[in-house]
């Protein structure tokens, strides 16, 4: 298993550029000295151009943390700073291309000059701050495909309080900015508007009804004390009732193995130590948000706001800056490829 960074498409180069790829599998220091090698040898052009938080309710995508927790092999710098979508999409029917995403002919239009021109990405920014004042909304059971599960949850924050959902929003809205800075249409599947949610299954539909080239959904973890770094959730291969994720499995996979690559080299901060086997790779079949898809689509867990070491680095503002900077261009290798 391997990250997938800017210079190591499959595709011929149209430049004569050095690739490297770093074994995600080998011990964390290893691979990030590997990526120290690349960051000094890669080609400057290549996506860069913009460079410039008691025991918390779990997530839609919280998993059983494992009763080992090590301490992170690579102690990561803190800082201190402290419309409904819409429901109306055919499900990928209408697709020439046999990539799950439908035919080009009904994107929206938009998106500035440069080379994402065209290019349509949805970022679903996880939770909402609104979602604890509307239990019985979001506790009401929604079809995943595979079953039912809760609309949306609380989401996870920091030991002081600072919330998943400020969280995922801020990092959604840097994002946000450097795709268009990039000419790619950008859309939010909710940007602050909402009293709650939207549910886990209108997120999906939302991706799928812009004929998403790529959908990112942006999420901290809330596991235990000790277990650090960030991971990717990769959708399972699943066909089951209204889940079909067969078409979008493969580029899935490659997405999230961009963003990775990008997130680590970006923000210094280590795979997982607790998912993933060192990875910062994991593929699950359970969360509506991936099972409902029709385009290539992964979750971002971009680190654990449970411990004190991973909380400073997500309450602080240049590190969220590093890491919508990472995610960015983890996308950005991947519309290019």
């Amino acid at each position: 298993m391997s990250y997938v960074t800017p210079d190591s498409d499959p595709r011929p180069p149209r430049r004569n550029r050095r690739a490297l790829t770093v074994g995600v599998a080998a011990l964390v220091p290893a691979a990030l000295a590997g990526w120290l090698v690349w960051q000094a040898t890669a080609d400057s052009d290549d996506g860069n151009a913009d460079r410039a938080a008691p025991s918390s309710p779990p997530s839609e995508n919280a998993k059983p943390a494992p009763t080992s927790t090590g301490p992170s092999a690579m102690p990561s710098p803190a800082s201190t700073d402290k419309g409904e979508p819409g429901d109306g999409d055919d499900g990928g029917k209408n697709d020439d291309k046999g990539d799950g995403k439908g035919d080009d002919k009904d994107k929206p239009g938009g998106g500035g000059s440069g080379p994402l021109k065209g290019k349509v990405v949805v970022i679903d920014p996880g939770h909402n701050t609104g979602n604890s004042a509307h239990t019985s909304e979001i506790n009401r059971q929604v079809n995943i495909g595979t079953g039912s599960k809760e609309c949306d949850t609380t989401g996870t924050s920091t030991n002081s309080g600072y919330s998943e959902a400020k969280f995922t929003l801020d990092v959604a809205h840097r994002l946000r900015t450097l795709l268009e800075k990039q000419g790619a249409t950008v859309e939010l599947t909710h940007d602050g508007d909402r009293a709650w949610g939207p549910c886990v299954d209108e997120r999906a539909r939302f991706g799928n009804k812009a004929r998403a080239d790529a959908a990112v959904s942006i999420h901290a973890d809330g596991s235990a004390a000790g277990n650090r770094g960030f991971h990717v959730i990769l959708p399972a291969r699943v066909h089951a009732g209204a889940a079909d994720t067969r078409a979008i499995v493969g580029p899935s996979k490659e997405l999230g193995e961009r963003i990775a690559g990008n997130l680590l080299r970006s923000t210094g901060s280590a795979p997982s130590n607790y998912i993933g086997d060192g990875t910062g790779l994991d593929t699950r079949g359970d969360l509506g948000g991936l099972n409902l898809s029709t385009v290539p689509k992964v979750f971002v867990e971009c680190a654990n706001m449970r411990d004190a070491n991973d909380a400073a680095l997500v309450t602080s503002s240049d590190w969220r800056q590093k890491a919508a900077q990472g995610i960015s261009e983890g996308i950005q290798s991947f519309l290019r490829r």
